[in-house]
């Protein structure tokens, strides 16, 4: 769980030049404990970090938002004291293993894992330092000044700077889980009402079937694409209205599956792959987006005051869980895009002061007339936004200390 002091600007700018530039997999592994090493010879500051190499389906949840870009370090500020910042139970070696995050390693050496960018010390001799791969061996020693600092102390694997690479880098370990959002990223989730009204539609399918699913060939009509081109076929869900002021937000797209342009014209023939559950006469085609575009994005605090709500869980569910997706209803017009990092809190319940003016507890009609006291909202979790629209967003739920519901306020951390 993020805690709420240190969700600011610095911090998330720092951990950012740490986290950038990954990509592989999911939740840490086990960890050797050690004696403690020496401290580390001329730690050299922390460089902003190269381009980012894609990331693989098979990533964490708050890790893959941090797949590509360059990022300019912040400006130098005041370090943080960082002298009782390591958890207890940290290893004083820790061999770093497949399927690791550095999430969850910062996590595990840290009480707070947004301090991770001030103890992280880089050795200058290690090609691309900012990387942590798989064999690498940390090593959590303390200066002078009693601060704690994480390094790499011994290289475990070739290192190949993702600027040379026309392929994605699978070595280094990711920040979060991609596999969590990638259908999100690629395939248009909210549109609006003149989206709907002049997109092309599944008109029928061939062979009088009532349904679509892989390889099932279907009749558009109004459909541009010339042969082999590619469009998302989406079915239109309910539609999403602000809490706030009862407008329409939009409508919810749910992606169905990709129809491949087999014959041109009007009705056009396509044919339908990769479902992801079936597809109905009626349903709406929509250029695909560029993915990779779409990546290119860091985590930051929201730029102004920002204040909204969870309107929905993606699933249907009304409880929401950890790497879970959500809807909200605030979006690029208020500031919101992909990377915003938002506070989750769950509005306190309304209580009866039947203690007032001496009523007593058990008479059911002194609970009744008596007094309501709205008790304190409470912080249960962290919002990471992935996709934005310009009244709502899309945003994976990072961390979660309690059960998130529908209608929990997001605000500035």
């Amino acid at each position: 769980m993020v805690s709420n002091q240190v969700l600011g600007a610095r911090a998330v700018a720092g951990l950012l030049a740490v986290f950038l530039a990954v990509s592989g997999c999911s939740h840490f592994g086990h960890h050797d404990s050690a004696p403690a090493p020496t401290a580390m010879a001329n730690p050299a500051p922390l460089p902003s970090p190269g381009a980012a190499a894609s990331a693989p389906e098979d990533m964490t949840a708050t890790q893959a938002a941090i797949a590509a870009g360059d990022v300019e370090r912040a400006p130098a500020s005041t370090p943080a004291d960082t002298r009782d910042a390591v958890n207890p139970s940290a290893p004083m070696h820790y061999t770093v293993k497949k399927g690791d995050t550095l999430w969850g390693i910062a996590s595990m050496y840290l009480k707070d894992p947004w301090l991770w960018p001030e103890v992280w010390i880089i050795n200058p001799q290690i090609p691309n330092p900012h990387l942590i791969y798989p064999g690498d061996q940390l090593a959590l020693a303390y200066g002078a000044d009693g601060r704690p600092h994480v390094s790499v102390s011994q290289a475990g694997t070739v290192r190949l700077d993702p600027r040379l690479r026309s392929e994605p880098l699978n070595g280094a370990i990711p920040t979060i889980a991609y596999s969590s959002i990638a259908a999100f990223l690629s395939k248009p989730t909210i549109v609006s009402e003149d989206q709907i009204r002049h997109a092309p539609y599944v008109l029928a399918f061939r062979d009088e079937h009532q349904t679509g699913g892989t390889g099932n060939e279907i009749y558009v009509q109004h459909l541009p694409g010339a042969q082999n081109s590619r469009y998302t076929v989406v079915h239109i869900a309910g539609p999403l209205r602000d809490p706030d002021d009862h407008k329409l937000l939009g409508y919810e797209a749910i992606y169905t599956a990709t129809a491949l342009v087999q014959r041109a014209g009007d009705p056009a023939k396509a044919v339908l792959i990769d479902p992801a559950r079936e597809t109905l006469a009626g349903d709406r085609l929509l250029a695909s987006e560029d993915t990779q575009a779409m990546l290119n994005f860091t985590p930051h605090p929201p730029s102004s005051d920002t204040r909204g709500h969870i309107l929905d869980v993606v699933g249907g569910t009304d409880l929401v869980g950890l790497y879970q997706v959500v809807v909200i209803n605030r979006g690029r017009s208020q500031g919101v895009d992909p990377g915003t990092v938002l506070a989750i809190d769950h509005r306190g319940a309304v209580a009866a002061d039947v203690y007032r003016g001496g009523r007593n507890i058990g008479s059911e009609g002194s609970r009744t007339f008596a007094p309501k006291v709205q008790l304190p909202s409470e912080r249960n979790g962290t919002l990471l936004v992935f996709k934005s629209f310009d009244r709502a967003s899309y945003g994976l739920i990072v961390g979660a200390s309690d059960i998130i519901e529908i209608g929990d306020v997001v605000r500035n951390p």
